[in-house]
């Protein structure tokens, strides 16, 4: 894949981010991770991934843009005003620079190049909608200390990696799909009730395989939904409380504590 939109999604939930209020920042994307804000992190990632020809962030204010430094990047960086939830700026931004697409978020501060080339050189043929996925093996072998809400399948218990991939408009059919995500993201068996008892049941009883469920979702959404597993434990981990910003700013530490390379 080349020549690709990557969105950065990069607003706040309604209410303000406890983390940013605590870092004294207007949003969270802003909050220093290794002495490097965290959105940049994510810019100059996207910026090294040669697969990327341009990015879009989702967010309410320019100036936010401003204070990162994005104009200065070797890539185009525009604004694209976020909406009231990550589902709604999705759509909002398939609708501004079509698809495909590649969706990340701001608080994925420790993604590097060679996580989005996997990600995006395997995603299964014929896929309208893909996911990032680690298994939690995986996970806890890249940083014991983390604690992620896996989603327990037949095949093991996979963490979601905020790598997402919008092949064509049928992929529109995931928004709903990532609605229910938003609101049940740290309840599994009510995350996957939607798909039906059926399913919660199996889910519940450890019976319910991935591509199974997968199938159901594409059924729901009209539209082919497949998962790209992810290699690197680290791919997992995003900033949503203190003790993961604690956690990467030491995994940054005993990497050196520099940019994406």
């Amino acid at each position: 894949m080349s020549g690709l939109a990557a969105l950065v999604l990069a607003g706040s939930r309604g209410g303000g981010d406890p983390l940013a209020r605590a870092a004294g920042v207007s949003h969270k994307a802003l909050i220093p991770v290794g002495g490097v804000a965290m959105l940049r992190r994510v810019l100059d990632c996207l910026c090294q991934c040669p697969e990327i020809a341009r990015i879009a962030v989702s967010i309410e204010r320019p100036d936010v843009l401003e204070q990162v430094g994005a104009a200065a990047l070797p890539k185009p960086v525009q604004l694209i005003p976020a909406a009231g939830s990550p589902s709604a700026s999705v759509a909002r931004a398939v609708a501004a620079l079509g698809t495909p697409l590649f969706v990340t978020t701001a608080d994925h501060a420790l993604l590097q190049p060679d996580w989005v080339a996997h990600f995006l050189a395997a995603v299964p043929a014929g896929a309208d909608v893909a996911a990032g996925l680690a298994r939690a093996e995986q996970v806890q072998a890249a940083a014991p200390e983390t604690q992620r809400t896996y989603l327990q399948f037949a095949e093991g218990r996979f963490s979601g990696c905020n790598l997402f991939y919008l092949a064509n408009q049928r992929a529109l059919g995931a928004i709903e799909t990532w609605k229910l995500v938003e609101a049940h993201r740290k309840n599994p068996l009510r995350l996957v009730s939607f798909l039906g008892p059926l399913v919660a049941l199996n889910y519940a009883l450890g019976r319910l395989r991935l591509r199974d469920a997968l199938d159901r979702m594409g059924q729901l959404g009209g539209m082919r939904a497949d998962i790209v597993e992810m290699p690197f434990g680290r791919a997992a981990i995003d900033i949503d409380k203190p003790s993961d910003l604690a956690l990467a700013e030491a995994l940054l530490r005993a990497d050196g504590g520099g940019a994406p390379a």
